[in-house]
């Protein structure tokens, strides 16, 4: 069993039923639905088609919403592009409609108060660097380091960030609204700076929540400077579900050679918050135009799963790409080999420490008697998916199979690394619940008569956080 998941975003390139279906079919855990593009009717089209490609295989995925966050971008030009010249003159001007070969505007406005002379600017992913040599009024004069082509509504960066746009715009607090109303699993949160910023986008959820009852998971995605000091950065993991190595608009603001580093800075912080992480951008940039990634691409995604990323994730990949199906496989492919290199310091993990929790104790004693034991299974009795989320983040190569009669706690667990979630309408007596656990991993061809399985159950039956109990079973 793959225990890394795959994140792939749905566009135009698999926005059809069957395309979406195969790639499920391929090794799709967590579809995401990019917010910065289209409107609410598009999204809410888009999860009806992943519900129904779930139904029709009979796999659960989990659908994340990710929002679009400030538009820190330029305006639009005459002719849809322009070519900057290295040395020449270049106007960043709030008040100018429709750009050219001189100047062009601004959709962030309050770009001109955020920057000052010789701070750096980064157009374009950092393709486009220009040198601030005034600002006047609407104005933010600029002499082009590095030019090319420029072409309408491109993001821009700070050079060491500190742009004061905030992490929740007006269009993300309505996009929550959508995203609730569609039922998503997670919401990730484009740009928090702090804590608080997350703590905001949970309260509108909960809100935007408050008919239904639903409850939606928050990945916080790290991509501003401010977010990666590390003690704003834990304050950000402990107030989210998980986060977002998201590479990008982060190696924009700290430069590239800073990014893998912080990567395995981010994973670790999360794992041992007991947190979910997903790594994302450019990890099979290449397949968007060629069917075979390159070996660079091979090893970035390798080294994530090593490096212990609950998910890697694919945006034009599959959004946009040649290959989306193609792209899914050789991810899958990557991420089972890799595995297969994993090496276990379970004992050593479990030194000096302590647990406030008793199901967080029961998990980690399932894990610890699972690999000692040699069990070819650990199975979690869950209505919530907590237990499965702590044994998660071990690594211990034992399938861990959760059972819950929750249909959004399954999806949900689609993103959990070594986790396989299914479906079972768990019965109020205990020794029945585990009679029905082992008959369900027998029908599903999971374990096999002899083996030794570690189950992990709650008394009473049906409380979510009730875990209390483990046993030991040999296979009938």
């Amino acid at each position: 069993m793959r225990s890394t998941k795959i994140v792939a975003t749905i566009g135009p390139a698999s926005n059809s039923l069957e395309i979406l279906q195969n790639m499920i079919e391929a090794g799709v855990d967590v579809v995401r639905l990019n917010f910065s593009h289209g409107i609410a009717e598009d999204h809410i089209a888009r999860s009806n088609m992943v519900r129904q490609a779930s139904l029709n295989l009979g796999k659960e995925v989990a659908i994340m919403a990710d929002l679009q966050g400030p538009k820190i971008r330029i305006g639009k030009f005459e002719n849809g592009q322009i070519n900057l010249e290295s040395g020449q003159t270049f106007v960043l001007d709030s008040a100018c409609a429709l750009g050219n070969e001189e100047r062009v505007g601004l959709d962030y406005k309050e770009l001109t108060r955020d920057v000052k002379v010789n701070d750096i600017l980064l157009l374009n992913d950092g393709l486009i660097v220009l040198l601030v040599q005034q600002v006047i009024g609407n104005e933010i004069i600029t002499i082009v380091q590095i030019g090319g082509i420029l072409s309408n509504n491109k993001g821009i960066n700070r050079l060491g960030g500190g742009l004061s746009a905030p992490a929740l715009t007006a269009k993300d607090m309505d996009d929550i609204k959508t995203a609730a109303q569609i039922g998503v699993d997670y919401i990730a949160v484009s740009f928090p700076k702090n804590p608080t910023d997350m703590e905001m986008a949970r309260q509108l959820s909960k809100i935007a929540c408050a008919n239904s009852g639903h409850k939606i998971k928050l990945i916080a995605k790290i991509e501003r400077i401010e977010a990666i000091e590390i003690t704003n950065l834990q304050e950000i993991i402990n107030v989210s579900d998980g986060v977002m190595v998201a590479r990008g608009d982060l190696a924009v603001e700290v430069g590239n050679a800073a990014v893998p580093a912080l990567q395995k800075t981010i994973i670790k912080m999360a794992r041992e918050s007991n947190k979910l992480v997903i790594t994302a951008t450019q990890m099979m940039e290449s397949m968007i135009y060629n069917p075979v990634p390159t070996r660079a691409e091979v090893s970035d995604v390798a080294n994530a799963v090593l490096d212990g990323t609950d998910a890697v994730m694919l945006s034009a990949e599959t959004a946009s790409g040649k290959y989306p199906l193609e792209t899914i496989k050789q991810v899958a492919n990557i991420c089972l080999e890799a595995e297969k290199s994993e090496i276990i310091h379970l004992d050593t993990d479990f030194l000096d420490r302590q647990f406030s929790r008793i199901d967080q104790s029961i998990a980690n004693g399932a894990l610890f008697t699972a690999f000692h034991l040699g069990a070819k299974a650990i199975v979690a009795l869950t209505e919530s998916g907590a237990t499965a989320l702590w044994m998660s983040r071990k690594k211990v190569k034992i399938p861990i199979f959760a059972l819950t009669p929750n249909i959004s706690s399954q999806r949900k667990m689609a993103l959990y690394r070594n986790v396989l979630a299914i479906n079972m309408q768990i019965q109020n007596n205990r020794e029945e619940a585990i009679a029905q656990a082992q008959e369900i991993l027998k029908q599903n061809k999971l374990v096999k008569s002899g083996d030794f399985i570690v189950i992990t159950v709650g008394s009473p039956m049906g409380q979510a956080g009730g875990t209390n109990g483990l046993t030991i079973l040999r296979i009938e």
